[in-house]
């Protein structure tokens, strides 16, 4: 992933049961914008802000945002029908892996819960993408634990041993004459990426811990 380094187990969760607006506030630092060209002035959105950050004029029918009071919670996105709302996603990356192992543990928390990864075809993008490339790494098989965070450890540190494939974005960055090996498959395929900050985090917030005993079965 072109951010978090790789989607698993904690990601899924975090970002795949998130709302709409829980979404952009993983992924946004910023606050939300309006397309006038757009807004058809339903007032909507204005009905779910709880911090009076958008005001509506009635000269051209349009609303705006009150820069001072939003905080970037991304309510009005999930009202409004017109995509006339949206969000700088441009949080750090950082940011985004805390936000989003705290989204997981908001999701687990209390619940009984298994967890199984498959880790096959690891693409080198995000499955957001309407394009990809070849695998990056050889299929390592079915990992399964009741904590999200072993998983996602073990799954990763079995990812870091295996060597890249041929021919493979991952391979090919690697061959480059001035390329800087970060000896990590994740941040070699994509430099901009970090997923170190993820687990440190979910495991600070008690989401479950980064040890683990890989038992292996045939």
């Amino acid at each position: 992933h072109e951010m978090t380094g790789f989607g698993g187990v904690i990601k899924n969760i975090g970002m795949g049961c998130g709302s709409r607006a829980g979404k952009t506030e993983q992924h946004s630092s910023g606050k939300a914008q309006i397309d006038e060209a757009l807004c058809r002035g339903c007032l909507a959105c204005q009905k779910e802000c709880a911090n009076q950050a958008l005001d509506f004029y009635k000269e051209d029918k349009k609303m705006r945002v009150n820069q001072d009071n939003c905080v970037g919670c991304g309510r009005c996105l999930g009202a409004c029908n017109f995509d006339a709302i949206s969000f700088d996603f441009n949080a750090a990356v950082e940011m985004l892996n805390r936000r989003m192992a705290e989204y997981a543990k908001a999701v687990v928390y209390g619940r009984p819960c298994f967890h199984i990864s498959l880790v096959v075809d690891v693409s080198p993008n995000c499955d957001c993408h309407g394009e990809n490339d070849v695998p990056i790494l050889p299929n390592l098989g079915m990992f399964a634990s009741f904590d999200p965070l072993a998983l996602d450890q073990a799954c990763a540190d079995a990812c870091l041993a295996a060597d890249p494939l041929p021919g493979s974005q991952l391979a090919e960055n690697l061959a480059k004459r001035d390329f800087h090996d970060h000896h990590d498959h994740f941040t070699n395929n994509r430099p901009e990426s970090e997923w170190q900050s993820c687990l440190a985090h979910a495991e600070k917030i008690g989401l479950g811990t980064r040890e683990y005993e890989l038992i292996k079965i045939k």
